[in-house]
Formats: C-alpha cells, sequence, structure tokens
C-alpha cells in the first residue's frame, strides 16, 4: 500500500509553535492512515537525562517517560530511523506500551546542527508492516513541518 505521505507533506506549513506542529503531523498522519494497520502515532521529546517524554499522539495512552533502551531510545541515540519488523525481536529492550503492537517504525527529530531533540513514533499491530518508503516520507513531512532540519 502506498501511504499518503506526500499528500500530507503538501498541506503542512511550518508556522506556528514546535508543539503545534507537532500536533498538526500526529493529526494529519492518525486521519490519513485510519484504514492501515497503524495503531499509535505520537512523539517523544528529549528533555534532559535518561528520558523520553511522550508529546502530542493518537489516539491511544502510551507509557511516559520511557527510557533510551527501547526503539525509541535507539532511534534517539543513533539518530538514525529505525523499523522494526517484530517488536519480539527487540526481546529486553522493547518497552510495551500496548501489548498488541508488532511493529514500529521511529524517526529521530534533528534541529539544524543535527542534535535530536525527541522522535516520530507509528505502532501496528501487525508484524513487517512498515518499511523504508515509510522511513523516507514520514522523513520529508517532518522536514515540511519543520520539525527536523537533516
Amino acid at each position: 500500500m502506498i501511504r499518503p505521505y506526500t499528500q500530507i507533506a503538501e498541506n503542512l506549513s511550518a508556522a506556528g509553535d514546535r508543539p503545534q506542529r507537532m500536533q498538526t503531523v500526529v493529526d494529519a498522519l492518525w486521519d490519513a492512515l485510519a484504514d492501515t494497520a497503524v495503531s499509535w502515532v505520537g512523539f517523544y521529546v528529549h528533555e534532559g537525562g535518561d528520558e523520553l517524554i511522550l508529546g502530542p499522539r493518537r489516539d491511544q495512552p502510551a507509557c511516559s517517560p520511557i527510557g533510551l533502551h527501547g526503539a525509541c531510545g535507539q532511534a534517539f541515540r543513533t539518530r538514525q530511523p529505525l523499523i522494526v519488523r517484530d517488536v519480539k525481536d527487540l526481546g529486553e529492550g522493547y518497552i510495551a506500551c500496548d501489548p498488541r503492537d508488532r511493529s514500529e517504525v521511529v524517526i529521530p527529530l534533528l534541529d539544524s546542527v543535527g542534535t535530536c531533540w525527541g522522535v516520530l513514533d507509528l505502532d501496528s499491530h501487525q508484524v513487517d508492516a512498515f518499511n523504508e518508503s515509510d522511513v523516507a516520507g514520514l522523513t520529508d513531512l517532518l522536514r515540511a513541518a519543520g520539525l527536523s532540519g537533516t
């Protein structure tokens, strides 16, 4: 299935403060992906220390704060996108906010000098729900919204 990232990006603006832009991205993704296997969309932000704090999200509750040992933490630390085909492959490193989740994609949020300030996380109840096309589309969307500079 081709995801509508380009269409979402075309309708986004880098105007407004960061939390507003984050909520706009979450809402747009949630609405556009409603008929897909995506079960959760949200941001985690780094406010210091060894944890990430839950930011704007849709529609389910999530864990917060989370340590840097899970998938979000790995993408944050490495500043590289992460596709998790099956969360069971992560073993003890997986932070299970929803035990039904089976796969996820995490995109680091980088400022203009490459410092990571948070991540965008999408989860699915299906194994192997995300691929490199999702990474590319989400990365472009985040740039369009002024949430990632690289």
